[in-house]
C-alpha cells in the first residue's frame, strides 16, 4: 500500500444473514484528507464505517488501516489499533451520567496511564479547541444539541487519532450549529494532521469542507470525485442527490401495479 494512503479497501463484501449489503467496495483514503461517504438511507454507509473500525468483519475482501489488515486482526490487536482512531457517533452518544469533563477524559483514562493532572490539562485543551472549556463541569442534559456534538467531537480527538470517523455528524442540528461543526471537523483534521471519513446526508455542508466524496447505492460505489467534479456531474444519481430532486434514479414511487388495475379491478371484482 502506498505511504500516502491511510485506508485501503479492496473488493469489500458484507452480508447480513445472507442479504448483501456491501458488494465489491474499492476505496482509497489519502492521509490528511477529509473524505465523505454519501448515499440514500440503507445503502451501506454506516456498515462500511463499521468494517473500517473493525466492529464488523467483511464477508470477503480486505480493509487496511495504515499497515494493519483490520479484517484479519485479533480482538487484542484491534483494541490496540483503535487507540489511533476517533469516532463521533450519530447524535454524539455522550455518557449521560458523566460530566462534560469526564466524557472527554474517558478514552484517555481507558487507553493510557496518564496522571489525573495530565488528563485535566489535556481535556481542557480539547474542550478549548471546540469552544467549551467553560462548560467542563456541565452534564450532557444541560447542553444544547450543538454543544453536545462539540463535546463528542472533543472526545473523538482526545487521543490525537490518525483516523477520525463521523457517523452523520450534522443530524438534528440547527443551521448555525451545523456550520460550526462542519468548520471544526475541517480545522481539527488539519491541525491534528489526521484523516477523516464522514458518513453524511448533508450534501451542501459537506461540499464546503471535504476533499473527496464517494457515492454509494445498493452497496456499490456509483460515483466519486472532488466537490467541484460532483457539482458539475451529469450523472443522474449524483445530480439528483446534489440538487435534492424528488424523482430520478432513486424513485419517489414504490413499485406498484397501474392505478387502473388497483381501482377499476377492485370495483369490478
Amino acid at each position: 500500500m502506498s505511504d500516502d494512503i491511510l485506508v485501503d479497501i479492496e473488493d469489500l463484501h458484507f452480508n447480513y444473514d445472507g442479504r448483501p449489503v456491501l458488494q465489491g467496495i474499492n476505496m482509497k483514503i489519502p492521509r490528511g484528507k477529509v473524505v465523505a461517504i454519501m448515499g440514500g438511507s440503507g445503502c451501506g454507509k454506516t456498515t462500511l464505517l463499521r468494517c473500517i473500525g473493525g466492529q464488523l468483519r467483511a464477508s470477503r475482501g480486505r480493509v487496511r488501516l495504515d499497515r494493519h489488515r483490520v479484517s484479519e486482526m485479533t480482538l487484542g490487536e484491534l483494541y490496540g489499533v483503535r487507540r489511533k482512531m476517533g469516532m463521533l457517533f450519530q447524535f454524539g452518544a455522550l455518557f449521560t451520567d458523566m460530566s462534560v469533563f469526564d466524557n472527554v477524559a474517558f478514552p484517555i483514562r481507558e487507553h493510557t496511564d496518564m496522571s489525573e493532572e495530565m488528563i485535566r490539562d489535556l481535556v481542557l485543551m480539547k474542550l478549548a479547541a471546540v469552544g467549551l472549556r467553560g462548560a467542563h463541569q456541565l452534564m450532557p442534559g444541560e447542553l444544547s444539541g450543538g454543544m453536545a456534538r462539540r463535546v463528542a467531537l472533543a472526545r473523538a480527538v482526545a487521543l490525537d487519532p490518525m483516523l477520525i470517523m463521523y457517523d452523520e455528524p450534522f443530524t438534528g442540528l440547527d443551521p448555525i450549529a451545523l456550520g460550526v461543526i462542519g468548520q471544526l471537523i475541517r480545522k481539527l483534521n488539519d491541525a491534528l494532521g489526521a484523516t477523516s471519513i464522514m458518513v453524511t446526508h448533508d450534501i451542501q455542508e459537506s461540499l464546503l469542507i471535504v476533499d473527496y466524496i464517494y457515492f454509494i447505492s445498493d452497496g456499490r460505489i456509483v460515483a466519486e470525485g472532488t466537490p467541484d467534479e460532483l457539482r458539475a456531474s451529469r450523472d443522474p444519481y449524483v445530480h439528483q442527490f446534489v440538487h435534492a430532486e424528488v424523482d430520478g434514479p432513486v424513485r419517489f414511487n414504490y413499485p406498484a401495479p397501474p392505478l387502473r388495475d388497483d381501482f377499476l379491478g377492485a370495483a369490478h371484482g
